[in-house]
Formats: C-alpha cells, sequence, structure tokens
C-alpha cells in the first residue's frame, strides 16, 4: 500500500459508507505509541537522571514517575514542561502531543508560536515561562 497523506485518509472516512472496512483497511495505520512510551524513548536518547528531568520539568519525581507508569495523564502544557525538561526538538513535541491526543503546538496561535520558538531555539523550560510572560502569555507552569 502506497503512503497516504492525511487527507487522503480523512476523505477516505469521510467518505465510506461502510466504516467497518475502512477501518480493517487503516488497522496497521493507527498509532500504537502511548504517552509512557514516548517518553521513555525520549528519555533514553538523554544522559540526564530522572531527578535530573523532574526539575528541568518543574514536576516532582513523584509525579513524573506516575507519568512513565502511565498511572498519572499530563494536560498539555504539563507535556510541554516535559518536552522543554528532555531538550526535545519540535518533531519530537508535536509527536509527544498528537500521541497524547492533544492539540499540536500551532503557528497560528500566538501563545503556540511562542513556544515553538523557545522548542527550536533550546530554550530552558525557565527560560521558556519567562518568554511567555514578556510577551503577555501564559507561563507554562
Amino acid at each position: 500500500m502506497a503512503e497516504e497523506t492525511t487527507a487522503e485518509l480523512l476523505r477516505e472516512l469521510a467518505g465510506t459508507n461502510d466504516p467497518a472496512a475502512c477501518i480493517r483497511r487503516l488497522e496497521g495505520r493507527f498509532i500504537r505509541d502511548t504517552v509512557p512510551s514516548v517518553l521513555t524513548a525520549l528519555y533514553r536518547k538523554r544522559t540526564i537522571s530522572k531527578a535530573e528531568l523532574a526539575r528541568r520539568s518543574g514536576v516532582s519525581q513523584v509525579y513524573l514517575h506516575q507519568v512513565f507508569a502511565g498511572r498519572r495523564t499530563p494536560s498539555r502544557d504539563r507535556l510541554l514542561c516535559l518536552c522543554f525538561g528532555l531538550g526535545a526538538s519540535l518533531e519530537e513535541t508535536q509527536y509527544l502531543l498528537r500521541v497524547a491526543v492533544s492539540a499540536p503546538l500551532w503557528p497560528l496561535s500566538r501563545r503556540d508560536a511562542v513556544v515553538i520558538y523557545g522548542v527550536t531555539h533550546r530554550l530552558t523550560l525557565a527560560q521558556m515561562d519567562q518568554t511567555l510572560t514578556d510577551l503577555g502569555e501564559a507561563p507554562l507552569r
């Protein structure tokens, strides 16, 4: 099967009269990752301890362990804090947000545009929050 774009998949879903057949055909395309699995993969690529990750992300170690274990569901802003703590790229950040069924960062949203700037310029969470505040936007934490 050739790689289909999201737009093509949306058209197919909107145009089908047999949703079960359509879903069966798409079965292998659905995302199977979870927030804990994506965070674990990102964490393993880094050389920091979980204690340091918690500090950089502005969360407690207990909360961090609960998120990694799948016992807590972080908000979008908390996910972004974790991404800043991990030094995640924009692509990694967007993927984590999608897996969490949270809105990806959208450059036409003023606040999201500032966050995109922060991610792409590798700001720390403290720098990101200060930049957001300086520009009249709510900080991440």
